[in-house]
């Protein structure tokens, strides 16, 4: 895992070396919610380094409306 300072801001190769952290640790199962919450990051920066990472971002869980007959 990368290293982080907290609100540091991350240019060039800390960042790709990131993005490809968080988009392993994504794409083998991990949440956004967790990925923020282990690097100390928002919600919606780590979606963002994903986005611009090419990911295919999952779409929400949890419980959904039964239909009614």
């Amino acid at each position: 895992m990368v290293e982080l300072k907290k609100g540091a801001r991350i240019t060039g190769g800390d960042r790709n070396k990131l993005a490809a952290d968080l988009k392993r640790r994504y794409t083998g199962g991990r949440s956004i919610r967790e990925l923020a919450a282990e690097t100390g990051r928002s919600y919606g920066f780590v979606h963002r380094i994903l986005a611009e990472s090419g990911v295919a971002l999952r779409g929400r869980g949890g419980a959904t409306r039964a239909k009614k007959s």
